[in-house]
Parts: C-alpha cells; structure tokens; sequence
C-alpha cells in the first residue's frame, strides 16, 4: 500500500467521523490499528505506516487491530468507538477478556474437509459472530484431497440458515473469485479457525503474500502455529485481512445474545414446555425432549446449546466479579496512599 492511501480505503466512514471533538479536527491523525505490542501501537493512516506511543492514559491491552485512533504526532491519544468487535476469554484460569479484532465485516471461519470439521467448534465461531454483529462464512479447505466434500457442505450449511459456505482448494487461483464477495475494496474480513485448516495458505491467496505455510500430521489432521499475532494486511482486491493465530480454546463471555440466535429454533421450541424454568432434562411436559423423541430434534445439539449458555454465564459472572474486586482494590489502594501523603499545611 502506498503512501498515498486514502483513509476510505482504509474503512473510514461517516460513523468515525463524527465522533470527532472539534479540537481533534485539523490536530489528529486518524489511523487503523495494523498491529498491537506491549509498548508500541502500528497503524496506517493516510501518509502511510506510523510506529505509535500509547498515551499515558491508553492500555494497549485495551487495544485491538483494526481500530481507528487518533493521534498526535507519534503519541496515540484515543480509541474510537467500533461498529463491531470480537472477544473472548482469555485462555487458561484468569477471568479476562481478551480483545481479538475490531470493526470487522465479515468472518472467514476456515475448516476443512478432514477429521479438523467439528460441529461444536464451528458452532462457538458462529455465536462469536452473532454476538458481535459480524457476517460470518464458513470456507471449507482442502476440499480436492477429500473423497465426498458434498457431504461436509451439507452438514455446514446445517449449522445456521443462510449461512453462506465455500468449499475449495486453498492452493487453486481461482480464490479470489470464491471468496471475492466478501473482499472487496473498504471492506475487512478476519480469518478465524484452528491450526492446520489452512489459513496461512488463504492468507496467501487473497493477499498475495508467501507467509510460512507447515504441514500437518496426517494422524489426527492438526498443525502447528503459523500465524504468531493478529496483522491487519492488504488484500489483493482491495480489503483488508486480519489473520489470526490458530485458536486451541475459544472460551466464549458476553455472548448470550450470540447464543439466542444462532440456537433461535431451541428457544421457541422451549416456549412451549410446561415450566417455565425448564432444564430440558427430565421435567414433564418439556417440548424440547419431545422433539428429540420424535426426530425432529439431535439431542447433541441440545447438549452443546446447554454447555454454552452455561459457560457463558459462569465466564460472563466470573469475569465481571473480577473487575469489581480490581476496582474495589484500586479504591483501597488509593485512599490508603492518600492517607500516607503528608498533609499540607
């Protein structure tokens, strides 16, 4: 990209702009966020790449790529407010959440047609979506080294009405074309998937780029890491792509909307069950065990919509517990350092 890349090309709209003080206009610099580290912020703006300095003020964990900031000079002062912004629990014990992407369009969630294809998984991307207000595609990879990829397209297209899902061969020209709908200029897409499905290879592809690609074991289907950190990059066609690392826990938090809507058809079957506070288990008169007796219904989807809700409410109180005691702690902490300070008189 050039330098003299206009910020419209970048994804500026209306909806940034107006959410300049008067005194930013003329005196900031507008740039997305291309790459977030512990002390430094990259980002494009209309000149061209700029290495930032966080303000004082300005976490950079608080930060993610593809946001729009303001800054001044070499100093980022300010995050913009997102139209769309994907999260999740931060892997291992702690109870934080962990920004993934921002002001994303639309979701290439990447499986493939081998042992990787995981109903549940694919089904924790899309609520992540939902949740967020994203379009998400499901692109099936590796379909020219399986026997009957039909058969992972309809199982796919199962997960979610009009869920829009291609099926190629990750390494072909043609791409582009396949996924160029979603592509297009002034839009940003993120690719989203485990290790191994080949996301580097599709990074490749609709960039134009030669990202390091490894193989991945033929036993079980699974890969290593190519990807180490979220990169915002230029798309051949005009967009941009956010890659992503390879995801081993997608813990999800705050996404019970997300959960309503991609599992809409268990909700309304659950209005019609006899309590109100039905669990779906053993109760009488319960709609949704009707269902699974009568066909109409897998009761493995059931169980996988039952472990989502369930999990996004202990990570949902969980976190939200946490940042109440950090606060409170923080109070603590000051009023004790206030008292420590020696009066004025």
């Amino acid at each position: 990209m050039n330098t003299s890349t206009l910020l419209a090309d970048l994804g500026w709209t209306a909806d940034f702009v107006r959410q300049l003080e008067l005194d930013e206009i003329g005196t900031t610099t507008p740039a997305r966020v291309t790459g977030v580290h512990r002390n430094r912020i990259d980002a494009l703006g209309e000149g061209g790449g700029l290495e930032l300095i966080p303000a004082s003020d300005l976490n950079t964990g608080d930060v993610a790529v593809g946001d729009w900031i303001l800054a001044r000079g070499m100093v980022a002062l300010r995050v913009l407010d997102r139209r769309s912004e994907l999260q999740r629990k931060a892997a291992g014990t702690g109870m934080v959440r962990q920004l993934i992407a921002a002001n994303v369009d639309t979701a290439l969630i990447v499986s493939s047609c081998n042992a990787d294809f995981n109903v549940g998984r694919l089904e924790r991307y899309l609520v992540l979506c939902a949740s967020a207000g994203i379009e998400p595609v499901l692109v099936l990879t590796k379909a020219d080294m399986c026997d009957d990829p039909d058969n992972f397209v309809t199982q796919a297209r199962r997960l979610q009405r009009g869920l829009a899902v291609v099926a190629l061969n990750a390494h072909a020209g043609a791409v582009r074309v396949e996924l160029g709908e979603w592509c297009r200029k002034g839009r940003t897409v993120i690719l989203l998937g485990s290790s191994g499905v080949g996301k580097t290879t599709l990074s490749n592809a609709l960039t134009g780029g030669s990202a390091a690609v490894q193989d991945i074991r033929e036993d079980d289907a699974k890969g290593r890491h190519t990807t180490t950190a979220r990169y915002l990059v230029a798309m051949a066609e005009g967009g941009w792509l956010i890659d992503t690392p390879g995801v081993r826990e997608l813990q999800l938090t705050d996404v019970a909307d997300g959960i309503g809507m991609l599992f809409d058809d268990l909700t309304e079957l659950a209005t019609g069950c006899r309590f109100n506070d039905c669990t779906h288990d053993v109760e009488p008169g319960c709609a949704v065990q009707a269902a699974i007796a009568a066909g109409d219904l897998d009761a493995g989807r059931l169980a996988r919509w039952q472990k989502l809700v369930r999990e996004d409410r202990i990570n949902s109180e969980s976190i939200h517990q946490a940042h109440q005691r950090n606060r409170a702690f923080g109070k603590m902490h000051r009023k004790v350092v206030d008292k420590r300070k020696p009066s004025i008189r």
